[in-house]
């Protein structure tokens, strides 16, 4: 197609993207996010602008590859790839220049090289087989049955109801269900079977005539068909220089086989066709195969475990394939076996001494004796120390083996963790909410990797990826809490600017939705905003912005209650409570302090130096609060010590908490003594807090008042590292007695990550 008011209209489309950008406007702004939703919407209703939109776009990127207008490269490539997944009729042309602008783009900095070569990744893999993109997307989100793609992908939405009103919940949900209502696995195997014989056969390929068969077609031919287009596609992409010819003559065939050789011979040799007034060739209007929303589940976050519980579940269907025998004799906590796999232990009477053997016991028998046949189905006696490799708990775990290179067109993690185990399956948690709501996520992911100490059975098998979007109460009179409680949401935002235009621009189109009435007929719903937009973020936000949890050990007034331990990923907040401790307490007050608003403190912080040297301070003061922050509190602070890049390695040293202490100070003077405040600042890596008198402290963890609390005399704050960084040996004592020796070399943060489209953008 090319109509020069078609053209017009997609490059008008793309400057209103790109003055999107380069505005200056505040963050949640409703009018922003609009115009890329819409730019995808026009070539979706009409497939044949999907070539002149590749040719805008990619005319834009090299425009700004010579400007060095890097702030717009990162949305145009995604925009682009995304247009690619979708389309078909590309020419070769198209893909070779696109294929080498992201070769030079190697050349920048991280993040842009990680994500051009992940794009230039599958870009050769759909230049050689057109299709593939399309069809292995669907396949593994709309979890179809096949043998030779066997990935599995769920998005599971997350919504606390007691951060988040019953109506945006009630309006998410209803538009979840209108979409998904409509793709029934037959619809999808439709749209595979249409997509991939349209991308590999072009014009001969006669569109709607080919739909119009596949709607008729009952489900077992159906199938039949869908699992042959598969075994094509796949089988030459897994070749390493596959045949474009072979390719399409299989192709070929398959369309011959479904339509009848008069209707396939009609498709490809109609060389004269009707022209519609416009005068495009009315073969060239193509009925649109739309790319079906991801399966989505929705639930209501009330249970500590349930995240846990459901990741259990999206294994268990098919947890028995292509697993080792140390991981079958794993039962899932919480869930019962299907089958009784549990192990015996039998305990060695070997001594370990060569003169204890039984004679003859040093010969090794024949191979053909009966004993080598048994050694080889039975195991000796004894308990066998399973052996994991030494980074199986670090956070890449989750995401697949490091490095930048991984499996052509494969979903990202499904690399092998242990021999014979394979990552089939992908878990996309979507969190929506506020601050409060990534704290509860952050204790969910504590958990998870504590249980994975234990029970190891999500790590191999499950590659887990989180995603957020801010969703905050519309509290006109509140402004300061709105914002308050959107400060993750506001660092991301300005780590990657694509994230700010397209995530955190959603928030007023949620609560818009909500206040419109609900509509019972699902089957209404038209082009839903809110769903395509998670649907974007989900499948092009591969780039992980990783953020440091920290744990937090109080100590209560009362002797008898014991020490608790919690961990936090925002902000500790610490007050003054009004009352004090009993004068038998926990230490009577020291002699010449003076009264006075406030407590008086003892902080004990390591100080954040950036020659990593270990600097202790002690210092005593009295202050009526202190927060603790983890998030940094400006642009400048923005590559500072809360994230790291993909391909680096997560070094604690470099993360660091900001203090804040509201401090009194005391003047004298003829008048008398008066008190005033002062706010002090610093930096620091671990902190100890202990009351010097009678005052008690209240806690706040994560800006959310159900974890508070109450009746604090010290508190100690250092970096969460990983459950199994720390290793344990035992030493015998002269005196007879066991103590355990904790060694912590090399120790692990816990880095919780957040994807979002490029990552840190310096």
């Amino acid at each position: 197609m090319d109509n020069p008011d078609v053209e017009l209209d997609l490059q008008r489309s793309v400057q209103a993207v790109l003055r999107e950008l380069n505005a200056q406007t505040p963050a949640l702004q409703s009018n922003q996010g609009m115009w890329r939703w819409s730019l995808h919407k026009k070539v979706e209703r009409d497939p044949g602008k999907r070539p002149v939109l590749v040719r805008i776009l990619l005319r834009e990127l090299e425009k700004a590859e010579r400007e060095d207008a890097r702030h717009v490269i990162m949305p145009l490539l995604h925009t682009l790839m995304y247009v690619f997944t979708k389309a078909t009729g590309i020419t070769e042309e198209l893909h070779r220049r696109t294929y080498a602008f992201c070769m030079r783009s190697l050349t920048l900095p991280a993040p842009y090289c990680t994500v051009a070569l992940d794009c230039a990744i599958r870009l050769k893999t759909e230049a050689a087989v057109p299709g593939t993109l399309y069809q292995r997307l669907v396949i593994a989100e709309q979890n179809l049955t096949s043998e030779l793609y066997p990935y599995q992908e769920r998005v599971f939405l997350f919504v606390d109801p007691e951060l988040v009103s019953p109506s945006v919940c009630s309006a998410l949900l209803l538009e979840i269900q209108a979409a998904q209502e409509q793709q029934t696995p037959e619809a999808c195997m439709r749209h595979v079977v249409s997509h991939a014989l349209q991308a590999a056969l072009g014009e001969a390929c006669h569109a709607g005539t080919l739909q119009r068969k596949l709607q008729a077609s009952p489900r077992l031919v159906l199938e039949r068909y869908f699992h042959a287009v598969v075994s094509a596609v796949e089988q030459m992409a897994s070749e390493p220089s596959p045949s474009r010819e072979g390719h399409l003559e299989r192709l070929e065939e398959i369309y011959c086989s479904l339509l009848g050789p008069a209707e396939a011979a009609r498709g490809r040799c109609g060389g004269k066709r009707l022209l519609l007034p416009s005068g495009d060739p009315l073969q060239d209007q193509l009925p649109s195969i739309p790319l079906p929303s991801p399966h989505i589940t929705f639930h209501l976050w009330t249970d500590e475990d349930q995240l846990w519980k459901e990741l259990v579940l999206f294994l268990r269907p098919r947890s028995q394939l292509r697993l080792s025998a140390d991981l079958e004799a794993l039962d899932l906590q919480g869930v019962p076996p299907d089958r009784e796999s549990a192990r015996a232990s039998v305990l060695s009477t070997d001594s370990g001494i060569e003169r204890d053997l039984p004679s003859g016991a040093d010969e090794l028998p024949s191979p053909e004796s009966p004993e080598m046949e048994r050694a080889g189905l039975q195991r000796k006696g004894g308990v066998k120390k399973r052996v994991w490799p030494p980074d199986i708990l670090m956070p890449s775990s989750w995401d697949g083996p490091p490095g930048l290179h991984r499996r052509t067109g494969r979903p990202s993690g499904d690399g092998e963790l242990l021999p014979g185990v394979s990552r089939l399956h992908t878990a996309r948690v979507l969190v929506l909410g506020d601050d409060r709501m990534l704290g509860r996520l952050a204790r969910a992911y504590y958990a998870i990797r504590k249980r994975e100490t234990q029970k190891f059975c999500l790590t191999p098998r499950l590659s887990l990826q989180l995603y957020y979007i801010p969703v905050l109460a519309p509290e006109k009179p509140a402004a300061s809490r709105h914002l308050e409680l959107g400060e993750l949401a506001t660092f991301l935002g300005r780590a990657d600017p694509w994230y700010e235009n397209t995530i955190n621009t959603l928030c007023p189109a949620i609560h818009k939705l909500a206040e419109m009435p609900l509509s019972l007929n699902t089957s209404r719903t038209i082009d839903p905003f809110i769903l395509d937009v998670i649907t974007y973020y989900i499948r092009m936000g591969t780039q992980p912005i990783y953020f440091q949890i920290y744990t937090v050990k109080i100590f209560f007034s009362d002797p008898s209650q014991d020490p608790a331990e919690d961990i936090f990923l925002t902000e500790l907040k610490m007050k003054i409570q009004d009352s004090k401790i009993p004068r038998d307490g926990f230490s009577p007050r020291r002699r010449g302090v003076a009264e006075g608003p406030g407590a008086e403190l003892s902080i004990c912080y390591q100080k954040a130096l950036l020659s990593h040297r270990v600097r202790e301070v002690t210092v005593s003061l009295r202050a009526t609060g202190l927060v603790l922050k983890t998030l940094a509190a400006s642009d400048s602070d923005v590559s500072g010590p809360t994230y790291c890049p993909p391909a680096a390695a997560p070094v604690t040293d470099h993360r660091c908490l900001n203090v804040s202490v509201t401090e009194v100070v005391k003047t004298s003077n003829l008048a008398g003594r008066s008190f005033s405040t002062v706010t002090n600042t610093f930096r620091t890596a671990s902190i100890q807090i202990q009351s010097q008198d009678q005052r008690l402290l209240t806690l706040s963890l994560d800006k959310d008042g159900r974890r508070t609390f109450r009746d604090v005399v010290r508190f100690e704050v250092a970096p969460c590292l990983e459950p199994c960084s720390g290793a344990q040996k035992s030493k015998v004592l002269s005196s007879h007695r066991q103590e355990m020796e904790r060694t912590k070399a090399k120790a692990k943060p816990l880095l919780m990550p957040i994807n979002t489209f490029s990552g840190i953008i310096q």
